[in-house]
């Protein structure tokens, strides 16, 4: 082998390199073990004090800037089912950047453009821009077509007018331009996003933009606090200043809006005691009605007296209307008076349940009773607070606002340069927030004409403080206090300084892993990791004897090499990612296989050592070349197309498979050559394997009708189950919410279903979920679609979710979550699609270019084919019979490119062997040539698959129930595509071949 120094060289540098981002890994594992060390009886915070205070001192003294910070920072990046945390994909609302842009967004058009384009995402994979603008031309053709989007109503605004080429600019230059704004405002998302999670405090996050347009991308490994993350990300920043009524004003229209009520709403005829006393649920509610009114039922008993002091005396309606039996308003809400009736002082206009809130603001909001608002007050906004003043209390206020013609705020957020959160002088959290030269002087004009009166401080329209104003404020610096605590304060400062979102954010998939659940996986997937490679090493000794010890030697480099190339991309290693690496184990011996196998027919042919080996590399290289760079499209293609789980194991397939092709071809052959060199005995098998799979003659050939007939068999069975029966198929495709719950014993699935059937109510039908048996007994996975069409009812979800679960076992734990949105789900279902074709596609072209024959392409594809229908065709035959899950899922994506991959890797060494044998001659009519060259690769055939075979067997008895499922297809499309390469790809090829020959004869 020529360039040996250079080849030697290139894995020093290569092992400097790997080892140097490995050590990051080693030096932050031993800080953390020294944490848990000194942490008294493994007390959590106590581990973390130790980390915090040992953070930013170095780890190793000869290289002070080398902290463990620093280390935690670059070493290997775990992902969630490794470690627990969060995985939330975030949908930007394209609709609100449109509404954003046009000149009147109350047209009743553009209302109905929008929410056709609504409807026709469900089903289309456009952007939302190319859609509004085919839902614009449905409805404007409804209504006569004479609405044109460049005109001032739409997007000829005055900012967007300047960038058309024409005031009369066509609708499709509309959009155009439309697009790229939507796009600008998507990727100021992206950054401020980004920059929120920065300041957030998570080790290694990941946030990237995916490939439809508006969706992002963010991982939070380690994270606990589902709920603040969610709020995080999703909150706009819609940050305002408005002025604000006295509530005295208002009372006497609440009044009137009840009066008119009673007019229209159907009278119950009946008020319960709980229907009264909806207000009033514990010692702190009772706390907050002595300040601010009475309860609520002492406000509806109240009998009037006619008087002034009284809120009926007000008003022209009827002065019993708060003793009425029936009263619509003041059942779900308490107007802020005293016991006395008088109005308290300020913008409090009442408080009512959390509950009952969305019915107040029905009632609020309605044409009728706005109307019997004063013409003075006719430009009132009524806003809730955005949490309790009462930790543990379910009570909100209701705060009056002074809005204008335009419903614009006073002054408006973006003003904001700086926000912090410290103690104030109560000792209350509060954020302080400094505003810039313009913001300063609207702030000084706004609070001097407001001295005495309260301000309300909004975000994303919900009321956090109202201050009193004292004095007139020159400096631009103002707080905002409120009831929450130093977290909430931080959260708020940094979402303030990051800025304001261009428009709302939906959650359309999460997935959230408990820790628990992580660390049993992380457990798992070492385990079997460390028993397949014992496995495959003491296989290759055994049957390769002292040669297979070079190959070993190579294996452990390329382990070294896929860790370290990992470390150094900083690709996060997940659960597939780890079955990646163990299946890049079972197929990294495929290439020394064919190499040993070569050598061992050159000295059976009577050459030396020396020449045997040069010749058995010369040739097997086209057939791993070949057989390598059929599997490494296939991981591209999954690269492409797959998300999450799906890309974490192609980046590992991809770099075991270009690591294990340097390994097989330089550095075992570099100790081959080594050794003989010293005049040192190499010998290429034992005495048990030397005469195993010699001078085979098996007629796989005249066999063809047989695997023709056991193939269709299997096939149409499986077509029949899945027209019939279907598949199992997970939230990935079907959209819902999917949880992994452990209970503290066994528990029968039927009773879960039943009870959480109970609690899962939608108009009156019960949503029994789907529940199975996750492993061991006391755990289970279910799945439910309840509330999934609802946007951000996670909390409802969960609380509904919970009220059930604690009547099975209070308690329960739930060790994992998944949400799946419907609009994904039928993405996910489109990309997994799309993968698969595009994969037979490649791999057919390039099979063409590679052996100059289409009829090689169409036994390739075939086989392929074949083998994707019968790993499909049993998981729909099997699925409830199996005790574990076979759910269709994106793992199951996954199993079926990597099946495709490695049954084209089979068929391709097959192949490459028939042209060998072929040569010149042409002779594919020579059924004994056919067959001599499909036995001459038995012995690498079945070495390849047994090795993959039993390291998959390792995987899926000792990976845990996690990833059954995902081996269980990696199992079938190994045996599968071994079977498939012998007596389906080559038959195809020649009977196609033969045809040819027959019609040109």
């Amino acid at each position: 082998m020529q360039n040996k120094g250079l080849i030697r060289g290139f894995a020093l540098i290569l092992a400097l390199i790997c080892l140097y981002q490995l050590s990051f890994t080693f030096l932050a594992n031993k800080v953390e073990a020294d944490a848990k060390q000194a942490a008294d009886n493994g007390d959590v915070s106590s581990e973390n004090y130790y980390l915090d205070s040992v953070a930013n001192q170095p780890v190793y003294s000869l290289i002070p800037a080398l902290t463990y910070k620093v280390c935690r920072e670059n070493e290997i990046n775990l992902g969630l089912d490794l470690q627990g945390g969060m995985s939330v994909v975030l949908e930007v609302s394209v609709a609100d950047i449109l509404t954003s842009l046009v000149g009147d967004k109350h047209d009743p058009l553009f209302k109905a453009s929008i929410a056709r384009a609504h409807e026709m995402e469900k089903d289309a994979q456009e952007d939302f821009v190319t859609l509004f603008g085919k839902a614009f031309a449905i409805e404007n053709q409804k209504n006569g077509g004479s609405a044109k989007l460049h005109s001032a109503t739409y997007f000829g605004t005055q900012e967007l007018s300047q960038k058309f080429t024409s005031l009369t600019a066509p609708d499709d230059e509309v959009l155009k331009i439309v697009k790229v704004e939507a796009d600008g405002a998507i990727d100021r998302a992206f950054t401020i996003l980004r920059a929120r999670i920065d300041k957030f405090g998570v080790a290694q996050p990941n946030v990237q933009k995916l490939q439809q347009s508006g969706r992002i991308l963010i991982e939070l490994p380690g994270v606990k606090d589902a709920e603040r993350v969610k709020k995080l990300l999703k909150t706009t920043a819609q940050l305002q200043f408005w002025e604000t009524r006295e509530s005295a004003e208002l009372i006497p229209f609440l009044v009137a809006a009840n009066t008119r009520l009673q007019e229209t709403e159907e009278n119950p005829n009946a008020k319960t005691e709980d229907t009264l006393n909806a207000g009033t649920v514990n010692n702190g509610d009772k706390d907050q009605a002595e300040e601010n009114t009475e309860d609520i039922t002492s406000i509806l008993d109240e009998e009037s007296d006619g008087s002034d002091s009284t809120v009926a005396s007000n008003t022209n309606s009827d002065s019993t209307a708060l003793s009425n039996t029936f009263n619509p308003l003041f059942e779900i809400f308490a107007p802020s008076i005293s016991q006395d009736g008088k109005a308290f002082q300020g913008p409090l206009l009442g408080f009512a349940a959390i509950k009952d809130t969305a019915k107040v603001n029905e009632y609020l909001s309605r044409k009728d009773i706005r109307k019997l608002l004063p013409a003075e007050l006719r430009y009132t906004k009524f806003l809730w607070t955005v949490k309790p003043r009462e930790k543990g209390s379910n009570i909100l206020d209701l705060i009056a606002l002074k809005s204008n013609r335009k419903d614009e705020a006073a002054l408006m957020g973006d003003v904001i340069v700086d926000a912090s959160a410290n103690f104030g002088a109560t000792g209350s959290v509060e954020v302080s927030m400094q505003m810039n030269n313009i913001g300063a002087k609207d702030w000084k004009r706004l609070t001097a004409n407001n001295i005495g009166k309260s301000v309300a401080i909004v975000l994303d329209d919900y009321v956090y403080s109202y201050p009193t104003v004292n004095q007139e404020i020159p400096n631009g610096s103002s707080q905002i206090s409120g009831n929450f605590d130093i977290q909430e304060g931080k959260d708020l400062a940094n979402i303030l300084k990051a800025g304001k979102l261009p428009a709302r954010t939906h959650i359309i998939q999460a997935d959230e892993v408990g820790a628990s659940l992580g660390q049993k996986a992380i457990d798992n997937g070492l385990a079997s990791f460390i028993a397949a490679l014992i496995f495959v090493l003491l296989y290759m000794y055994f049957y390769y004897s002292n040669a297979g010890l070079g190959a070993n030697i190579a294996l452990l480099a390329n382990m070294f090499f896929v860790f370290g190339v990992l470390a150094g991309f900083k690709t996060v290693l997940t659960l597939p990612g780890i079955a990646g690496i163990v299946l890049t184990i079972g197929m990294a011996v495929d290439a020394n296989v064919l190499i040993f196998e070569r050598i061992k027919e050159e000295l059976n042919a009577g050459k030396n050592m020396k020449s045997s080996i040069a010749d058995g590399y010369k040739f097997a290289y086209a057939a791993i070349i070949d057989a390598n760079v059929t599997t490494l499209l296939t991981g591209v293609i999954l690269y492409v197309f797959g998300t999450g789980p799906i890309r974490g194991f192609a980046v590992t397939l991809i770099i075991g498979i270009l690591t294990s092709l340097f390994c097989a071809i330089f550095i075992t052959r570099i100790i081959l050559e080594a050794r003989v060199s010293k005049g040192k005995t190499i010998n290429f098998y034992t005495g048990i394997t030397k005469n195993l799979f010699q001078n085979n003659s098996v007629g796989f050939i005249a066999k063809k009708k047989i695997a023709y007939t056991i193939s269709s068999i299997v096939i149409i069975a499986g077509l029949a189950s899945m027209f019939t029966r279907g598949f199992d198929e997970g939230v990935d495709f079907t959209g819902g919410r999917s949880y992994v719950v452990s209970f503290t014993e066994d528990v029968k699935t039927d009773d879960v279903r039943k009870v959480l059937g109970k609690v899962f109510v939608v108009d009156g039908e019960e949503q029994k979920p789907i529940v199975k048996t996750f492993g061991d007994g006391n755990q289970v996975k279910l799945t439910t679609k309840f509330m999934i069409d609802e946007a951000d009812a996670d909390s409802l979800v969960e609380a509904t979710l919970a009220s059930g679960l604690v009547q099975i076992d209070e308690n329960y734990s739930i060790e994992s979550s998944t949400l799946v949105g419907p609009t994904i789900a039928d993405d996910i279902l489109k990309s997994a699609l799309w993968a698969v074709l595009g994969s037979l596609f490649v791999i057919f072209l390039y099979i063409i270019i590679r052996f100059g024959k289409w009829q090689y392409s169409l036994g390739a594809v075939v086989a392929v084919f074949h083998d994707v229908l019968v790993v499909l065709s049993l998981y729909s035959i099997l699925y409830g019979l199996l005790p574990f899950s076979l759910e269709i899922d994106q793992a199951f994506i996954a199993a079926i490119l990597t099946v495709i991959g490695y049954s084209l890797n089979d068929t391709v060494v097959v192949f490459d062997r028939i042209r060998e044998r072929i040569g010149t001659s042409g002779k594919f009519s020579d059924k004994d040539l056919i067959n001599g060259a499909l036995n001459s690769t038995l012995s690498r055939t079945m070495n390849t698959s047994l090795t993959t075979l039993i390291v998959l067997l390792v995987i899926f008895f000792m990976g845990g129930e996690v990833i059954q499922g995902f081996m269980f297809a990696l199992l079938v499309g190994v045996i599968v595509g071994t079977y498939s390469s012998l007596f389906i790809a080559t038959p195809v090829m020649l009977d196609t071949i033969k045809d040819k020959e027959d019609n040109e004869a």
